[in-house]
């Protein structure tokens, strides 16, 4: 079974002020697909932050899915933090999510999420919103599972696409 941490980017969630509906649906899909969520966390917008976080769940989980921080503003700083912890980026997952929610709306050709194996761990970035979380998370999670085979050398099957 894949472990999973689902951490959230967002200052007014790490501050209460914002339920974590993002996440939420994040640990709901993942579950739904047979993952198992062990760890959920929610940090403010600070890179350092988001990158102590990110090096903790990969040390600990096969599996770990950000959500928030990715689009244009200045307090957007989750792919620049998943860089610094990814040792090799994999741009199809990350294309796979735009081109989906594109489909939905043109606003999603905005989102600079990035997608990466760090040490043995597949790191994923989602958008901030419900909607860009299901649409995201949906486009990728029939490859999860053989992705994340693959990163621990134990090959496996892809699902096939729906």
């Amino acid at each position: 079974m894949i472990t999973a941490a689902v951490l959230t980017i967002s200052d007014k969630g790490s501050q209460g002020q914002r339920e974590d509906t993002s996440g939420n649906l994040v640990e709901k899909m993942l579950r739904d697909a047979g993952i198992d969520v062990l760890s959920r966390r929610v940090v403010p917008d600070e890179t350092p932050a988001i990158i102590d976080s990110l090096r903790e769940f990969v040390r600990q989980h096969d599996l770990v899915v950000t959500t928030g921080g990715t689009g244009v503003t200045p307090r957007d700083v989750t792919p620049e933090a998943t860089l610094e912890v990814i040792d090799r980026e994999l741009p199809g997952f990350a294309e796979a999510m735009r081109m989906a929610g594109f489909k939905k709306t043109p606003r999603a050709i905005i989102s600079r999420a990035v997608a990466g194996v760090a040490a043995s761990s597949l790191i994923v970035n989602l958008p901030g919103s419900p909607n860009g979380v299901g649409d995201s998370l949906s486009a990728i999670l029939p490859a999860v599972t053989h992705t994340v085979e693959m990163i621990k050398g134990q090959g496996g099957q892809c699902a096939p696409p729906q």
